[in-house]
């Protein structure tokens, strides 16, 4: 057992208290964050703050940028998200769960590949290219600015882009000592699939009415 805990968990041995109480803070209210997105509500978004801002302090002290840049990104789409999902489109109603338009797919590739340009040129600058998992932050962060973006429009194709990210970013943050995050984000992956049935059910109830 204790080999077990060891495994898991020995790399804390490292860190100080502090910073291993904001990563279990970070980690809960990230937990929170994405719950509530499951259910469609908009405590997504200042639980979601409260993550990401946890998260960008400790993952620029560990000099994790491009970690950094997808949390700073999470902190920034999430007041536009709660602005999106606030706002009325009529006098009734507030923006709806929907399906991407041909516009919107066209924007999320460009999304995409202008992050990839982006990460790959500050990883260059700052010379982070001295380990594999800078290649995985590269890709992981493009998807997931496109699932954040996506999100904040309220748009169900967003959860396919968490879940992509999420399976590949559980055994990246083991990998790189992170095992509450890491752990995290195998949980992130269960809700992920979760909320995808939930906003599908959600929408087909919608169009069956319509």
């Amino acid at each position: 057992m204790n080999q077990v805990f060891d495994f898991l968990f020995n790399q804390y041995t490292t860190y100080s208290t502090s910073d291993i109480c904001l990563e279990v803070i970070a980690v809960i209210f990230g937990f929170l964050s994405v719950w509530f997105s499951k259910q469609n509500k908009i405590w997504v978004f200042p639980t979601g703050m409260i993550s990401t801002a946890i998260f960008v302090y400790l993952l620029l002290k560990w000099q994790l940028l491009g970690d950094m840049m997808i949390n700073g990104y999470y902190f920034i789409m999430s007041i536009y998200g709660w602005y999106i999902w606030t706002r009325n489109v009529d006098a009734t109603h507030v923006t709806p769960i929907s399906r991407t338009t041909t516009k919107e797919k066209k924007t999320s590739v460009f999304i995409f590949f202008a992050t990839l340009i982006f990460v790959f040129a500050v990883y260059t600058y700052f010379d982070k290219w001295n380990n594999w998992t800078a290649y995985v932050d590269t890709f992981t962060t493009a998807t997931f600015f496109v699932g954040m973006w996506l999100m904040a429009k309220r748009k169900i194709e967003n959860w396919i882009y968490w879940i992509i990210g999420d399976i590949i970013s559980v055994p990246l943050y083991f990998y790189k000592g992170f095992t509450f995050t890491s752990f995290q984000y195998l949980i992130f992956t269960f809700i992920a699939v979760s909320g995808y049935l939930a906003w599908k059910k959600s929408l087909n109830k919608k169009t069956a009415t319509l």
